[in-house]
């Protein structure tokens, strides 16, 4: 009992913020005062096993597991950014993921591969004055379905986790990065992509220019 205690507590701890990096551009309130609507891109997702758990999957495998990922993590920042909203912190409308994934798609874009669009033009498409796009790299899946199936083939237990983030808020006027954000947390298995973005996104929300 005692054990199953102990593992419990593994599962749900994470640790403290270990890195953070934020730029914001000299003139970002003027570009908060003319954007009405933001809309947030898949991020680029990139799962990187240990060598023993890479065995027990194949190439296409891994590369959906980053798909369902960056479509978790896009949701989690949708809610995220709707309960500040709701509480009135957030300055600007945020598009629902949804709307964002099928207007992309109906323009036979790639809504996990669009680097050849530059955020003005994706912008047109979306409707919207500012583009969320970036990148997030973790040890371990965050979907529940990816997590419990690793659990399963590699045993149940997991080495401490790390994930990083690095978010851009495009402006789609004039393709100005707005903001940056990068951020490096640790932690060990048992969160899902909602409370991990929840830790991510705790401390930014105080001095992105689009918050109050």
């Amino acid at each position: 009992m005692k054990k199953s205690l102990i593992i419990l507590g593994l599962l749900f701890t994470t640790a403290l913020f270990a890195q953070t990096k934020l730029y914001v551009h000299s003139d970002a309130d003027t570009y908060v005062e003319n954007t009405k609507t933001i809309a947030i891109l898949p991020l680029k997702v990139q799962v990187k096993l240990r060598p023993k758990e890479l065995k027990d999957f194949t190439s296409e495998q891994i590369i959906d597991m980053g798909k369902n990922e960056s479509l978790d993590i896009q949701k989690g920042m949708y809610t995220w950014f709707l309960t500040r909203k709701k509480r009135g912190s957030l300055l600007v409308d945020v598009q629902n993921p949804a709307r964002t994934n099928a207007l992309l798609k109906k323009k036979g874009i790639d809504i996990h591969s669009y680097d050849e669009y530059l955020p003005s033009e994706l912008g047109k498409i979306l409707g919207v004055e500012t583009v969320i796009m970036g990148s997030f790299e973790t040890s371990k899946p965050m979907s529940n379905g990816a997590a419990i199936g690793l659990v399963v083939l590699t045993g149940g237990m997991f080495a401490t986790s790390s994930a990083t983030m690095n978010m851009d808020f495009m402006s789609t006027t004039d393709d100005e990065l707005v903001v940056n954000y990068h951020k490096k947390i640790k932690g060990t298995l048992g969160s899902d992509a909602q409370d991990l973005i929840n830790k991510l996104m705790r401390k930014v929300s105080r001095r992105i220019p689009y918050t109050k």
